[in-house]
Parts: C-alpha cells; sequence; structure tokens
C-alpha cells in the first residue's frame, strides 16, 4: 500500500500520540508499505526519517503554529488545496489521518474531495480536557465537532475497547480497535541502575516513585505530589522522580523542591528511569491509552493507577498492579501506601507486570492495523466506480516532486 498518514504531532515531538505513530510507520515500513507523513514543521527537528524508514517513508513538512499556552505542541493550518494538489499528483492507496486539528479536517475534506478512502484514529480526548483547562462550558461544542470529524471517515481507530464503547454511545460511528504495544527489548527490569539511583539521592533500599509524562494540567501531578506526601508520612526518605517536559513544569519544581526533576529522557536513557524506581504512579483518567503505564509494567514496576484507559485494559487489580475507581483519590492514594508500606506485594505484583507486557506486541498491532486499512481500501473500491477516480499522474519526476517541502 502508499499509505498518506496526515498528523499534528510527531517525531521529534516527544509524547505518546508522536511515539505510537512513530510505531505503527517503522512496522509498516518494515512490510513493504509505502508511508508519507504530512505535518507541520517542527522546531529543531531532524530532516529526515528514522534509519529505518528512509527508503519507505517521505514526510511533507507543511506551515503550523504553537498551539496557545503550549508552544511545544504546533498545529497545522488548513491545506486542503496543497492536498489536493499532492494527492492529485501521486494518489495514495489510503489517508490516515491521526489528529483532529486544521490540518487533519483539511487532509480528510482533501481526500473525500478526490474519492480516496480515508480513515482516522482517536488518540486523544480533548473534550474530557476542556475540563482541566477551566473550558467545561465549551465541552459539548468540541464533542460533536469530533464526532462530525470522525464519522466523515471510513473507519475511526480508538485504543481500548472500554474507550471503544463510550465512543459508540456517543454516536460514533464504523470503530475499529488499535491497541498499542510495548518494546519488552527496550523497557526491562535489567536496566535498573544503582549509580542512576544514587545521583537522586536514594540508596539501596530507599523507595523511588517515578512518573513519565507531559507536565501538563490533564496529567493531574497534584494528586501525585498528594500521594507522595503520604507516602513520605511513612517511608520519610522515599524520592519522587518525575520524568517529563511541559508548560507547568516550572511551576511544579518551584512548588516541589523535594522532588527530583529529570526532563524528557527517551530509548534506553528513559528505560533506565523507569527501572530504577520501584513504584508508578499513573494519576491521569483523561487519556485514551497511556503507553506509560505499559512501558512502567514491562519495566518490572508495581503501578497505583486509576482504573482507566490502559490500566483498565491491562491491569488486574492485587494480580499485576492496583488501580482506583477513575476519581476515587483517596483510594489512589491509599494504595500508593500500601504499596509503599508492604515491599512483598511490590515484588509480587511487578513480576506479574513484566510477564502481562511480555504479550503486548507490537507486530500484532501493526499486522492488525495493516489488514483493517486493506479491508477499508477494498470496500471503497467496491462502493466507487473506477471511472469516478480522478486520474493520478505515475512519471518519477512529477511523483517526486510531490514530496518537495513547500516553502516556509
Amino acid at each position: 500500500m502508499h499509505l498518506a498518514l496526515v498528523t499534528e504531532t510527531y517525531a521529534p515531538e516527544i509524547n505518546g500520540v508522536a511515539m505510537t505513530l512513530g510505531r505503527l510507520v517503522d512496522g509498516l515500513a518494515a512490510r513493504g508499505h509505502r508511508i508519507t507523513v504530512f505535518r507541520p514543521r517542527q522546531r529543531h527537528e531532524s530532516p529526515r526519517c528514522s534509519t529505518t524508514q528512509r527508503l519507505s517513508c517521505r514526510q511533507v513538512r507543511l506551515p503550523g503554529f504553537p498551539l496557545p499556552g503550549y508552544p511545544q505542541l504546533r498545529v497545522g493550518f488548513p491545506a486542503r488545496r496543497r492536498l489536493r494538489q499532492i494527492w492529485t499528483l501521486n494518489r495514495p492507496d489510503l489517508v490516515h489521518v491521526a489528529t483532529e486539528g486544521p490540518l487533519g479536517a483539511s487532509a480528510i475534506t482533501a481526500a473525500r474531495q478526490l474519492g480516496i478512502p480515508v480513515t482516522s484514529s482517536f488518540h486523544t480526548n480533548f473534550d474530557q480536557y476542556t475540563r482541566d483547562y477551566r473550558l467545561g462550558w465549551f465541552k459539548p461544542v468540541v464533542s460533536a465537532w469530533l464526532r462530525h470529524l470522525h464519522n466523515r471517515t471510513q473507519r475511526t481507530f480508538a485504543p481500548t475497547h472500554d474507550l471503544l464503547a463510550r465512543l459508540g454511545r456517543e454516536g460514533y460511528a464504523n470503530l475499529r480497535l488499535l491497541s498499542r504495544g510495548v518494546d519488552t527489548a527496550l523497557y526491562h527490569p535489567g536496566r535498573r541502575d544503582e549509580t542512576l539511583r544514587a545521583s537522586w539521592g536514594a540508596r539501596p533500599d530507599d523507595l523511588v516513585i517515578v512518573h513519565v509524562g507531559r507536565m501538563a494540567a490533564e496529567k493531574n501531578y497534584p494528586l501525585i505530589f498528594r500521594a507522595y506526601d503520604a507516602i513520605k508520612a511513612v517511608q520519610p526518605r522515599a524520592r519522587l522522580v518525575l520524568v517529563g517536559d511541559g508548560p507547568l513544569l516550572s511551576s511544579y519544581q518551584r512548588q516541589r523542591p523535594d522532588a527530583v526533576f529529570t526532563g524528557f529522557y527517551t530509548g534506553v536513557n528513559l528505560a533506565r528511569h523507569y527501572a530504577s524506581a520501584d513504584l508508578y504512579l499513573h494519576a491521569s483518567y483523561t487519556e485514551t491509552f497511556g503507553n506509560v503505564v505499559t512501558e512502567a509494567l514491562a519495566s518490572g514496576l508495581a503501578v497505583s493507577a486509576f482504573d482507566y484507559a490502559a490500566a483498565h485494559e491491562f491491569i488486574r487489580h492485587e494480580q499485576n498492579g492496583l488501580v482506583a475507581r477513575p476519581a476515587d483519590e483517596a483510594a489512589f492514594i491509599g494504595h500508593a501506601v500500601r504499596l509503599a508500606q508492604q515491599p512483598a506485594l511490590r515484588t509480587r505484583l511487578a513480576a506479574a507486570a513484566h510477564a502481562t507486557a511480555a504479550g503486548l506486541s507490537w507486530d500484532t498491532v501493526v499486522d492488525g492495523f495493516a489488514r483493517d486499512l486493506t479491508e477499508a481500501i477494498a470496500e471503497h473500491l467496491h462502493a466507487v466506480p473506477a471511472a469516478s477516480f480522478p486520474v493520478a499522474a505515475t512519471s518519477p519526476a512529477i511523483s517526486q516532486s510531490a514530496f518537495r517541502t513547500p516553502p516556509s
């Protein structure tokens, strides 16, 4: 297949959506599919795809603008005319839209106008985030917009069965599961590093709590701090290590000088941070998945989380982690304290967590995604007469011109 992937977040940005899309692109490229990524131009980015993608992946970087109040993220301007031009010259077999911003919305319109099958994925609960940013009154508008946008596509992929059920109740059509895998060769208990722990001020027997994520309102850091305070009441030498960056980093650094703020890490360095801790706290209950939960499980950590998203999908209470009902903050804190006080329980849950992650293969996820996209193309071909498709240019010279980066 020749696939066009339209997204407003992609590497080198560091977040769960960008990581997931990178894994999917890598996996599809390794299976012989050709992918073109359409995305906003980012700051400090590499001009190329990753080494494994270079022969099978091209990128078209379009104009964008920083998200107000969140300059680390950029949003693409609408680009219907530009996308129509590119896809007329070099027609993809399918367009997959991963984000619902202006660029993604314009891509759906362009694909439909050209008669190209188009699918989408639901990665972010933007309607739920309105509460975290004190815009609750705006939620009905955001919800209606998201539903309208996704229902213009042939498939909408979501990462958990629970989210699929919720979207179905809200009127979304043609839903499919696109779960997440985890790299168990990278995230592994064997990456524990005592020297790294010592740099955090932790002795070998001290308890280290870790959280990895974007430092933004929707991640519920105040609850993590409250749980940490409760843990310190019974384990005074416990250390809290926060891995990440975001708009609230400087504020949290001022509020919590007793915590260790490391900034963003990726790859082996990130895996070392997971494995060098003893307990993982995940306080968010507005995410669609939460890749950090499965990374923590694979790293052999006891996890306290809400029974939501990835935790709901893969954690069984008292078997491989502890989960509380969403918004039951007292139970969440109680579970965190219990894990801090009971090393035998932490050890048992951590071993079971690592075993759970062993079954979460990215290969299985990519294979399923490729099958679903192939089915969508076949359905479209049966539904639309071939004569109605615009004629696509196929000469190498024209095809290459379609991939040139637009001027700034």
